[in-house]
Protein backbone atom coordinates (compact mmCIF):
# COMPACT_ATOMS: atom_id res chain seq x y z
CA UNK A 1 0.00 0.00 0.00
CA UNK A 2 2.62 2.67 0.76
CA UNK A 3 4.43 1.86 -2.25
CA UNK A 4 1.39 2.39 -4.46
CA UNK A 5 1.23 5.75 -3.00
CA UNK A 6 4.67 6.68 -3.32
CA UNK A 7 3.84 5.70 -7.07
CA UNK A 8 1.07 7.81 -7.30
CA UNK A 9 3.48 11.18 -5.54
CA UNK A 10 6.08 10.51 -8.66
CA UNK A 11 3.32 10.33 -11.34
CA UNK A 12 1.69 13.67 -10.47
CA UNK A 13 5.18 15.39 -9.53
CA UNK A 14 6.16 14.51 -13.12
CA UNK A 15 2.73 15.82 -14.63
CA UNK A 16 3.07 18.81 -12.80
CA UNK A 17 6.64 19.22 -14.34
CA UNK A 18 4.86 18.53 -17.63
CA UNK A 19 2.90 21.51 -17.17
CA UNK A 20 5.79 23.89 -16.24
CA UNK A 21 7.85 23.54 -18.98
CA UNK A 22 4.97 23.49 -21.47
CA UNK A 23 4.13 27.24 -19.90
CA UNK A 24 7.36 28.02 -19.58
CA UNK A 25 7.63 27.27 -23.74
CA UNK A 26 4.76 29.58 -24.79
CA UNK A 27 6.58 32.11 -22.57
CA UNK A 28 9.37 31.83 -24.68
CA UNK A 29 7.82 31.89 -28.03
CA UNK A 30 5.63 34.65 -27.38
CA UNK A 31 7.37 37.13 -25.29
CA UNK A 32 5.09 40.12 -25.72
CA UNK A 33 2.83 40.96 -22.86
CA UNK A 34 -0.44 41.61 -23.67
CA UNK A 35 -2.86 44.20 -22.79
CA UNK A 36 -5.20 43.87 -19.94
CA UNK A 37 -8.76 43.83 -20.41
CA UNK A 38 -10.27 44.40 -17.21
CA UNK A 39 -9.09 48.15 -17.32
CA UNK A 40 -12.30 49.38 -19.35
CA UNK A 41 -12.74 50.35 -22.90
CA UNK A 42 -10.23 52.39 -24.88
CA UNK A 43 -11.14 55.29 -26.45
CA UNK A 44 -10.38 55.47 -30.12
CA UNK A 45 -8.28 57.80 -32.10
CA UNK A 46 -9.25 61.49 -31.85
CA UNK A 47 -9.33 61.72 -35.56
CA UNK A 48 -11.81 58.28 -35.98
CA UNK A 49 -15.16 59.10 -35.77
CA UNK A 50 -17.23 56.97 -33.11
CA UNK A 51 -20.07 55.11 -33.92
CA UNK A 52 -21.25 53.70 -30.72
CA UNK A 53 -22.72 54.18 -27.61
CA UNK A 54 -23.91 53.11 -24.34
CA UNK A 55 -26.97 52.12 -22.75
CA UNK A 56 -25.99 52.76 -19.28
CA UNK A 57 -23.36 54.66 -16.98
CA UNK A 58 -21.32 50.74 -16.91
CA UNK A 59 -21.24 50.39 -20.62
CA UNK A 60 -20.55 53.97 -21.29
CA UNK A 61 -18.31 54.27 -24.58
CA UNK A 62 -15.54 56.41 -23.91
CA UNK A 63 -14.64 59.46 -25.96
CA UNK A 64 -11.66 61.72 -26.95
CA UNK A 65 -11.77 65.69 -26.57
CA UNK A 66 -12.74 67.19 -30.02
CA UNK A 67 -13.92 63.81 -31.32
CA UNK A 68 -16.33 63.27 -33.71
CA UNK A 69 -19.49 60.59 -32.87
CA UNK A 70 -21.78 59.69 -35.12
CA UNK A 71 -24.66 57.11 -33.64
CA UNK A 72 -27.53 55.57 -35.52
CA UNK A 73 -30.37 54.94 -32.78
CA UNK A 74 -33.93 54.83 -32.38
CA UNK A 75 -36.47 57.16 -30.14
CA UNK A 76 -36.59 56.17 -26.93
CA UNK A 77 -33.35 55.14 -26.10
CA UNK A 78 -30.51 56.29 -23.37
CA UNK A 79 -27.15 57.32 -25.08
CA UNK A 80 -23.94 57.48 -22.86
CA UNK A 81 -21.03 58.87 -23.48
CA UNK A 82 -17.29 59.04 -21.05
CA UNK A 83 -14.71 62.06 -21.29
CA UNK A 84 -12.08 62.86 -19.09
CA UNK A 85 -11.78 65.98 -17.60
CA UNK A 86 -8.87 68.04 -15.44
CA UNK A 87 -8.53 70.80 -13.09
CA UNK A 88 -9.13 74.66 -14.79
CA UNK A 89 -10.91 72.51 -17.73
CA UNK A 90 -14.42 74.34 -19.08
CA UNK A 91 -16.73 71.62 -21.26
CA UNK A 92 -18.57 72.07 -23.84
CA UNK A 93 -21.37 69.53 -25.83
CA UNK A 94 -22.65 70.28 -28.40
CA UNK A 95 -24.96 67.85 -29.97
CA UNK A 96 -27.54 67.58 -33.50
CA UNK A 97 -30.27 65.08 -33.29
CA UNK A 98 -31.37 64.44 -36.82
CA UNK A 99 -34.99 63.01 -36.62
CA UNK A 100 -37.06 60.91 -38.97
CA UNK A 101 -39.23 61.99 -41.62
CA UNK A 102 -42.25 64.55 -40.85
CA UNK A 103 -44.50 62.48 -42.01
CA UNK A 104 -44.00 59.53 -40.24
CA UNK A 105 -43.58 61.21 -36.80
CA UNK A 106 -46.73 62.73 -34.90
CA UNK A 107 -45.90 65.48 -33.08
CA UNK A 108 -43.08 67.46 -31.57
CA UNK A 109 -40.28 65.88 -29.18
CA UNK A 110 -38.04 67.16 -26.47
CA UNK A 111 -34.65 65.98 -26.15
CA UNK A 112 -32.31 66.58 -23.38
CA UNK A 113 -28.18 66.67 -22.69
CA UNK A 114 -27.46 65.96 -19.46
CA UNK A 115 -24.08 65.28 -17.79
CA UNK A 116 -22.66 63.55 -14.73
CA UNK A 117 -19.60 63.58 -12.72
CA UNK A 118 -17.67 60.30 -11.83
CA UNK A 119 -20.25 60.53 -8.38
CA UNK A 120 -23.49 60.30 -11.02
CA UNK A 121 -23.79 64.15 -9.56
CA UNK A 122 -25.65 65.81 -12.70
CA UNK A 123 -23.90 69.59 -13.02
CA UNK A 124 -25.43 72.13 -13.73
CA UNK A 125 -25.01 74.16 -17.29
CA UNK A 126 -24.20 77.81 -17.44
CA UNK A 127 -24.97 77.89 -21.04
CA UNK A 128 -26.62 76.21 -24.14
CA UNK A 129 -30.02 74.63 -25.04
CA UNK A 130 -30.17 71.62 -22.64
CA UNK A 131 -33.11 70.60 -23.45
CA UNK A 132 -34.93 71.88 -26.60
CA UNK A 133 -38.14 71.18 -28.20
CA UNK A 134 -38.17 70.37 -31.68
CA UNK A 135 -42.01 70.78 -34.10
CA UNK A 136 -43.34 68.22 -35.45
CA UNK A 137 -42.15 69.56 -39.46
CA UNK A 138 -38.28 69.88 -38.04
CA UNK A 139 -35.73 67.88 -39.48
CA UNK A 140 -32.71 68.48 -36.97
CA UNK A 141 -32.83 69.80 -32.99
CA UNK A 142 -29.50 71.11 -31.45
CA UNK A 143 -28.60 71.09 -28.03
CA UNK A 144 -25.85 71.78 -25.29
CA UNK A 145 -24.43 72.36 -22.39
CA UNK A 146 -21.10 74.39 -21.14
CA UNK A 147 -19.93 73.08 -17.89
CA UNK A 148 -18.40 74.89 -14.78
CA UNK A 149 -14.84 74.96 -14.44
CA UNK A 150 -13.35 72.14 -12.73
CA UNK A 151 -12.09 73.00 -9.37
CA UNK A 152 -8.70 71.46 -8.21
CA UNK A 153 -10.63 70.78 -4.89
CA UNK A 154 -14.05 71.26 -2.95
CA UNK A 155 -15.30 70.71 0.19
CA UNK A 156 -17.10 67.74 0.61
CA UNK A 157 -20.78 68.98 1.02
CA UNK A 158 -20.39 70.85 -2.29
CA UNK A 159 -21.49 69.90 -5.59
CA UNK A 160 -18.51 71.38 -7.21
CA UNK A 161 -16.96 69.46 -10.35
CA UNK A 162 -13.64 67.87 -10.01
CA UNK A 163 -11.12 66.24 -12.09
CA UNK A 164 -11.88 62.50 -12.88
CA UNK A 165 -14.55 60.84 -15.48
CA UNK A 166 -17.69 62.93 -16.70
CA UNK A 167 -20.24 61.50 -18.19
CA UNK A 168 -23.04 62.72 -20.92
CA UNK A 169 -26.30 61.56 -21.56
CA UNK A 170 -28.91 62.06 -24.72
CA UNK A 171 -32.10 60.87 -24.54
CA UNK A 172 -35.36 62.31 -25.56
CA UNK A 173 -37.81 63.58 -22.66
CA UNK A 174 -41.09 64.36 -24.42
CA UNK A 175 -42.11 62.59 -27.58
CA UNK A 176 -45.94 61.07 -28.41
CA UNK A 177 -46.10 57.24 -27.93
CA UNK A 178 -46.47 56.76 -31.84
CA UNK A 179 -42.79 58.19 -32.18
CA UNK A 180 -41.30 55.86 -30.05
CA UNK A 181 -38.98 52.87 -31.93
CA UNK A 182 -38.80 55.85 -35.05
CA UNK A 183 -34.62 56.13 -36.13
CA UNK A 184 -32.79 58.95 -35.31
CA UNK A 185 -28.86 59.66 -35.90
CA UNK A 186 -26.84 61.68 -32.95
CA UNK A 187 -23.99 63.67 -33.51
CA UNK A 188 -21.84 64.67 -30.51
CA UNK A 189 -18.61 66.69 -30.02
CA UNK A 190 -17.02 67.58 -27.03
CA UNK A 191 -14.51 70.51 -26.61
CA UNK A 192 -12.58 71.84 -23.26
CA UNK A 193 -10.56 74.94 -22.83
CA UNK A 194 -8.25 73.89 -20.00
CA UNK A 195 -6.93 77.36 -17.56
CA UNK A 196 -4.00 77.30 -15.34
CA UNK A 197 -6.32 79.06 -12.77
CA UNK A 198 -7.71 75.91 -11.00
CA UNK A 199 -10.06 78.41 -8.79
CA UNK A 200 -11.94 80.16 -11.05
CA UNK A 201 -14.16 81.84 -8.14
CA UNK A 202 -11.76 85.38 -7.70
CA UNK A 203 -14.44 87.90 -6.67
CA UNK A 204 -14.23 89.19 -2.85
CA UNK A 205 -16.79 90.62 -0.89
CA UNK A 206 -16.30 93.83 0.12
CA UNK A 207 -19.35 94.33 1.82
CA UNK A 208 -21.20 92.21 4.54
CA UNK A 209 -23.68 90.06 2.94
CA UNK A 210 -25.79 90.36 5.99
CA UNK A 211 -25.44 93.97 7.74
CA UNK A 212 -24.56 94.48 10.98
CA UNK A 213 -27.53 94.69 13.36
CA UNK A 214 -27.61 98.21 15.57
CA UNK A 215 -24.57 99.07 13.44
CA UNK A 216 -23.04 102.34 14.68
CA UNK A 217 -19.45 104.47 14.37
CA UNK A 218 -17.25 103.76 17.17
CA UNK A 219 -15.78 106.63 18.73
CA UNK A 220 -11.70 106.85 18.96
CA UNK A 221 -11.62 110.38 21.18
CA UNK A 222 -13.54 111.22 24.76
CA UNK A 223 -15.88 114.49 23.74
CA UNK A 224 -15.29 117.25 25.85
CA UNK A 225 -17.93 117.94 28.73
CA UNK A 226 -18.21 121.67 27.16
CA UNK A 227 -19.52 119.98 23.82
CA UNK A 228 -22.34 118.26 25.73
CA UNK A 229 -26.00 119.25 26.38
CA UNK A 230 -25.57 120.10 29.78
CA UNK A 231 -21.90 121.34 29.92
CA UNK A 232 -23.12 123.84 27.43
CA UNK A 233 -26.30 124.19 29.33
CA UNK A 234 -23.65 125.14 32.50
CA UNK A 235 -21.60 127.70 30.49
CA UNK A 236 -24.36 129.18 29.58
CA UNK A 237 -25.38 130.49 33.06
CA UNK A 238 -27.66 129.01 35.34
CA UNK A 239 -31.42 130.18 35.31
CA UNK A 240 -33.16 131.77 38.14
CA UNK A 241 -35.29 128.15 38.28
CA UNK A 242 -32.72 126.03 38.09
CA UNK A 243 -34.85 123.85 35.32
CA UNK A 244 -30.74 122.81 34.25
CA UNK A 245 -31.23 120.56 36.88
CA UNK A 246 -34.37 118.74 36.72
CA UNK A 247 -32.75 118.13 32.86
CA UNK A 248 -29.95 116.08 34.22
CA UNK A 249 -31.65 114.82 36.70
CA UNK A 250 -34.53 113.29 34.45
CA UNK A 251 -32.02 112.40 31.90
CA UNK A 252 -30.28 110.19 34.62
CA UNK A 253 -33.13 108.28 35.49
CA UNK A 254 -33.85 107.89 32.14
CA UNK A 255 -30.40 106.06 31.84
CA UNK A 256 -30.95 103.81 33.98
CA UNK A 257 -34.82 102.76 33.84
CA UNK A 258 -35.31 100.42 31.41
CA UNK A 259 -37.14 101.85 28.13
CA UNK A 260 -41.17 101.37 28.60
CA UNK A 261 -42.88 99.43 25.66
CA UNK A 262 -46.38 97.99 25.01
CA UNK A 263 -45.06 95.37 27.24
CA UNK A 264 -44.76 97.68 30.32
CA UNK A 265 -48.48 99.10 29.62
CA UNK A 266 -50.26 95.62 29.30
CA UNK A 267 -48.12 94.06 32.36
CA UNK A 268 -49.13 97.14 34.53
CA UNK A 269 -52.87 96.54 33.33
CA UNK A 270 -53.16 93.34 34.17
CA UNK A 271 -51.81 93.43 37.42
CA UNK A 272 -54.31 95.99 38.16
CA UNK A 273 -56.76 93.52 36.86
CA UNK A 274 -56.00 91.00 38.89
CA UNK A 275 -55.95 92.93 41.78
CA UNK A 276 -59.60 94.08 41.09
CA UNK A 277 -60.42 90.22 40.34
CA UNK A 278 -58.99 89.22 43.57
CA UNK A 279 -60.40 92.34 46.38
CA UNK A 280 -63.90 91.01 44.32
CA UNK A 281 -63.87 87.69 44.31
CA UNK A 282 -63.04 87.86 48.18
CA UNK A 283 -65.92 90.27 48.67
CA UNK A 284 -68.08 87.80 46.95
CA UNK A 285 -66.87 84.37 48.88
CA UNK A 286 -66.64 86.55 52.35
CA UNK A 287 -68.95 84.78 54.90
CA UNK A 288 -71.43 87.31 56.66
CA UNK A 289 -70.65 87.47 60.64
CA UNK A 290 -73.37 85.53 62.85
CA UNK A 291 -74.64 87.82 65.45
CA UNK A 292 -73.16 86.70 68.70
CA UNK A 293 -76.35 85.54 71.10
CA UNK A 294 -75.51 86.79 74.73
Amino acid sequence: MTRQILDQVRTGLAASATVLLAAGAVTLLDPAPRPATADGPTPLPADATLTKAGTSFLTAAAVNIDQPVRVAAATGEYLYWSFPAVAGQTSTISATVTLADPADRGGPSTWSVDVFDGLRRRQPCTAGMQSPTGAATDREIRAGCVLRQVRGWAEPWSADPLPGTYFVRIAVTDVPESDLGLPVQVELRISAEVSDDVTPEGGRLDAPLTPTARQGAVLTTVADDSTTAYGAAADAGDTDDGQWWWERLAGWFADRLPAFSSRWVWTTIGGVLAAVGGVVGFGLTRRPRRPTVN
